[in-house]
């Protein structure tokens, strides 16, 4: 009778403890979606969606990045690893690398081939550049790899990066309308992806008019249709309709990204992935890494204040809600755990604001190149300018040797000139970051973005509001609060109802879900959790 009640008790405690885990943790990333608007549309959107999510769960609304430079694959490398780039090796999209003096992207990987209906150069990606382990990695080991992880995005970087090195699989989106992985992953898609890019579900998109999701008055938060700080979209003046059949035919099934329908496509096969991989099926924890990108080409084309940008959002909150449904009824109500974050926010349009009489203006890559290269022969005689790019200036070593320079009386000259700059704030060498004591708030966030075998020999930053980009459109990338300033709502399993307005920082969503889950924490993160949601 003792043998059975102990082991009546045995069975509880371990059937106690594995309900100490969600069945799903689902990872939402919005690509370039400033915490402002969740303000600024709130009116617009429907109870179900955004209004949901902070409405029954918790909400941080001063939220931030803490790292230079503010771009998405950093951002999300950051999210899922609790760390930033100093760490975990990610320090830009693509950025030229000194080792083997040639540029070189983010998820770059020539041993993998494409699998799917994609081109060669789509598919040879992994994250084998990615240093640091994922809250992702850590679930396979805790779970003995028994649970599922998959990445899904129109972008390879927002599949790759947050699924992590231990991945079941990561999905992005092809130019040719299929979704597309790497033999990284596997000899060949599972069947129901094939079978899902078959049945060609872009074309519903892609065959229909983009026209105003809601009454024309409802967009008063934005600027007029074709405004001056617009860009135009697959050379279509930026006003509404669009007849996206006609911009399919003239280019491809990438015209998708550039609209709301890319998130939309994004959510059509999450959700055929979650009932033909049975995610959260079964009492070992699952996970979801979801990244939704339309908002950021959107906001790069058109701006953060154009109708387009508001109805993208319109849209979203739609699209959230229908996916918070459908996890309802698949997973279970207090089954799932939700995150949504984004891996960076964006800046005003540049000429916008000098416009309004803000004293700024936009920045001319070749035009700053030429004005540093043309500096260096003027001074030094030759041109000792390797590359300038992602706020870092790299030096030709080498060159300078040979010329009988001193590399640092270089390096003091050019920071001399680049504050002679209109634009510049602020120049720091490799010297200055890697000696950084964490006092001067610029430095601390460059050198926690800095890896001194990829970066520069000096690394500058802009005055507030200056960008480097075009006059129509906006890009992202400073240190400033406009790229740093992104929202973090959690919902769903174990998640208290409430809100934050203190200060955070993006590498503490990844120990906080190992410590929800009571599992390994990322092994790279300093560990900084937030408090409330584990309570």
């Amino acid at each position: 009778m003792k043998k059975l009640l102990l082991a009546s008790l045995l069975a509880i405690q371990t059937l106690s403890f594995a309900q100490e885990r969600p069945k799903l943790v689902v990872g939402i990333v919005v690509d370039q979606m400033k915490m402002e608007y969740l303000y600024r549309f709130s009116n617009d959107f429907s109870e179900n969606g955004f209004k949901r999510l902070m409405r029954d769960g918790y909400a941080y609304h001063n939220m931030h990045y803490n790292y230079l430079p503010t771009y998405t694959a950093p951002g999300h490398a950051s999210i899922y690893t609790g760390t930033t780039p100093a760490f975990h090796g990610i320090v830009g999209n693509e950025w030229y690398n000194k080792a083997t003096g040639k540029e070189m992207y983010c998820t770059d990987d020539n041993s993998v081939t494409t699998i799917g209906d994609g081109t060669e150069s789509e598919g040879k990606m992994s994250p084998s550049n990615l240093q640091s382990s994922t809250i992702t990695d850590e679930l396979k080991l805790a779970t003995n790899f028994k649970g599922k992880v998959i990445g899904i995005s129109i972008k390879d970087r927002g599949a790759i990066l947050p699924a992590g090195h231990f991945a079941d699989w990561a999905f992005w989106f092809s130019k040719t309308g299929s979704f597309i992985s790497s033999t990284f992953y596997g000899k060949e898609l599972p069947s129901w992806v094939s079978q899902f890019n078959n049945e060609k579900h872009f074309e519903k998109y892609a065959n229909q008019k983009w026209e105003l999701f809601k009454p024309k008055e409802t967009y008063n938060e934005s600027l007029t249709d074709n405004n001056p700080y617009e860009g135009k979209l697959f050379k279509k003046a930026p006003f509404f309709p669009y007849n996206l059949k006609e911009m399919y035919e003239s280019n491809n099934a990438g015209i998708l990204r550039s609209t709301p329908f890319g998130n939309n496509l994004i959510a059509d096969f999450a959700k055929v992935a979650i009932e033909k991989e049975q995610l959260g099926h079964d009492a070992i924890t699952d996970f979801l890494a979801l990244s939704f990108s339309s908002t950021d080409y959107i906001g790069h084309v058109l701006g953060p204040r154009s109708i387009e940008l508001q109805d993208a959002y319109l849209r979203l909150d739609e699209t959230i809600a229908d996916l918070l449904n459908y996890l309802d009824k698949k997973v279970g109500k207090n089954n799932y755990l939700v995150f949504l974050t984004a891996d960076h926010a964006g800046a005003e349009n540049v000429t916008y604001l000098k416009d309004n009489k803000y004293d700024v203006d936009n920045i001319v890559s070749k035009n700053f190149d030429n004005t540093l290269r043309k500096f260096s022969e003027d001074k030094f005689g030759v041109d000792v300018v390797l590359n300038n790019s992602n706020f870092n200036l790299f030096l030709n070593k080498k060159l300078i040797e040979e010329q009988n320079l001193e590399l640092e009386d270089v390096i003091e000259t050019f920071r001399a000139f680049l504050y002679e700059q209109k634009f510049i704030k602020k120049v720091y060498s490799e010297e200055d970051i890697l000696e950084n004591s964490g006092t001067d708030y610029f430095l601390n966030a460059i050198a926690k973005g800095y890896d001194p075998t990829q970066n520069g020999e000096l690394v500058y930053v802009f005055k507030p509001a200056y960008i480097e980009y075009s006059t129509t459109g906006t890009s992202h990338g400073s240190l400033y609060t406009y790229d740093t300033h992104v929202p973090l709502l959690w919902y769903g399993w174990n998640i208290p109802k409430g809100e934050n307005y203190n200060k955070h920082v993006i590498t503490e969503i990844a120990p906080t879900i190992a410590l929800k889950l009571k599992i390994t924490l990322p092994n790279s993160t300093e560990a900084e959790v937030l408090e409330e949601v584990l309570k």
